[in-house]
């Protein structure tokens, strides 16, 4: 019987979905692992891959159509079955045999709209993606006034980021007033009374505001975390950087040596490189580590693979594509999966120093300060020395207070010897 391919959980915590576009056609022979559409939600585009191999017999789902997960968006025949035999799997799936979206007319829409009066002209339907939704309501927008450019007319993040920004003429400048001099308010400032209901504005959640409370507060309330702080002295770190920029077409940041010393470090103390798995604890052989991307509305943690044994270069060239391709809504659904430990560097902001939540299923991540000079003593001598602050988090159920703090020495040691980082 053809197989019936339903919108699948792209993301962690996700409910619904759209596809923004096929990557296949009816008739169309695929492999397993071929890209099938791009699956938009409101948080990212995830690339979907077939878990079948066979042919394309039926597309179900519209572009832009919003689904739940497990609806049904596609059938695939498997070699031998022929067309006919898609009638059982349609009334199996709950689907009538209707125009597919490529038969359709491309005129008409047929994702779940939105309605929106325009000033003299009558009800019209709207047609939106998730991720174009969200910037609306973000953005303080009207969706009614928008023109999409997509299939249909559907509106499309290009045409939000199209639209041009409206600048109000600046007010002319009064004329600077006399001094005068200063006396006490006759009335004193209102003491104990209660705001007024106006002065404030509730913001909307976004879908992804909304994952990100969930999952934060689930692993701040159901993970026993504990933190470990070391202060890092990286004057030679950062000697060896300039040295290296100097000679090498890609630059490398600080932060890639950090991701690097923190895979050196899971290497050595394999302990904690594993997560909790219920009734039992999964140890990897590898290090894939995930990096917190800010993007607007929120932050993404797209995972590196292979870290232990990747060279400076090869990781500033992975964290700058997929933090590119994190802003702009394209990255991949396995490369938003696995992993043990995460890094979440706010340096570049002049933070002091922080801890950050775990982000579930893994079992550390570190937060990384800016480098900042200090007052350092060495054999009773005072002197200055550029100092950056980080804190594990880590998960108890995995990782005990004694590994944490072998795992913390071996971090340490590795970025206050930085060649061993190229070697």
């Amino acid at each position: 019987m053809p197989t019936i391919v339903r919108m699948p959980a792209v993301l962690a915590s996700t409910t619904e979905a759209a596809i923004q576009a096929w990557s296949v056609s009816e008739g169309q022979t695929i492999e397993v692992g071929e890209p099938l559409a791009d699956i938009e939600t409101e948080k990212a585009v995830v690339e979907y891959a077939a878990e079948v191999a066979g042919t394309v017999g039926k597309l179900i789902a519209q572009p832009g159509e919003n689904l739940s997960v497990g609806e049904p968006i596609a059938i695939i025949l498997y070699a031998g079955e022929s067309e006919d035999e898609m009638g059982p799997a349609l009334a199996a799936a709950g689907v009538s045999d209707t125009a597919s979206p490529q038969a359709s007319d491309p005129t008409v829409e047929s994702s779940v709209p939105e309605t929106a009066q325009a000033p003299g002209d009558e009800t019209r339907r709207i047609f939106a993606s998730p991720i174009v939704r969200r910037l609306v309501r973000e953005r303080g927008l009207d969706l009614g006034s928008l023109e999409g450019t997509g299939p249909g007319g559907r509106i499309v993040r290009r045409d939000l980021d199209a639209r041009p920004t409206t600048v109000l003429p600046a007010a002319a400048a009064a004329p600077e007033p006399a001094p005068s001099p200063v006396r006490v308010p006759a009335t004193p400032l209102r003491v104990g009374s209660p705001t007024s209901e106006t002065d404030f504005t509730d913001i909307p959640l976004t879908g992804m505001r909304r994952a990100i409370a969930r999952r934060l507060t689930e692993s701040k309330t159901t993970v026993p975390h504990f933190y470990l702080t070391a202060h890092v002295r990286v004057d030679r770190l950062l000697s060896l950087r300039a040295e290296v920029n100097e000679s090498s077409s890609r630059k490398v940041s600080v932060n890639d040596f950090v991701i690097k010393a923190v895979a050196g470090a899971l290497a050595e103390v394999p302990a904690a490189n594993a997560i909790w798995g219920g009734d039992h604890i999964r140890r990897f052989n590898g290090v894939d580590l995930a990096v917190a991307v800010a993007v607007d509305g929120g932050l993404l943690t797209p995972v590196l693979r292979s870290v232990d044994t990747a060279s400076i270069a090869a990781i500033s060239a992975s964290v700058a594509d997929l933090a590119e391709r994190a802003r702009a809504g394209k990255l991949r659904q396995e490369e938003l999966e696995g992993g043990s430990f995460s890094v979440s560097n706010l340096g570049m902001y002049g933070v002091d120093e922080f801890t950050a939540i775990l982000n579930p299923p893994h079992s550390g991540i570190l937060a990384v300060s800016a480098a900042k000079q200090r007052p350092v003593v060495d054999n009773g001598q005072l002197g200055v020395a550029s100092v950056m602050t980080v804190t594990l988090s880590a998960d108890h159920r995995v990782i005990d207070g004694a590994v944490g703090a072998q795992w913390m020495a071996s971090f340490v040691r590795r970025i206050e010897s930085p060649v061993s980082l190229l070697l």
